[in-house]
């Protein structure tokens, strides 16, 4: 998922370059939300979900290196949302770009209870 708004990327560009961090963060975790509505939109009527794998793509300029730190906006959501027991395995990777030039992208995996 990317940090989309109606079908529209809200932010474009590279971290460390076109996006400050704080502005990164907030994507990614418009981007999770996203993530988290999709799990929630197929689930079973009166099932639950765990989130059990993250892994946070990061479009990053070059010489970026805080990629965690663009993560925690996703871990924070999960947290808020789920609980902080609920916050799954994560992985935050840098790229050279990504889908539509968005700055971040994310996959997430979970579990059904």
């Amino acid at each position: 998922m990317t940090p989309r708004r109606n079908g529209t990327l809200t932010v474009t560009g590279k971290v460390g370059a076109d996006l400050t961090v704080a502005e990164a963060r907030t994507a990614a975790a418009l981007a999770v939300r996203n993530a988290l509505s999709a799990v929630q939109s197929v689930l079973p009527s009166g099932k639950s979900f765990r989130p059990v794998e993250m892994v946070v793509y990061v479009a990053a300029a070059d010489g970026f290196t805080t990629l965690s730190a663009v993560a925690d906006g996703a871990s924070d959501v999960i947290a808020e949302e789920l609980g902080p027991e609920n916050l799954p395995a994560r992985s935050a990777i840098g790229v050279y770009t990504l889908p539509g030039g968005a700055p971040v992208e994310i996959s997430l995996t979970a579990t059904v209870r």
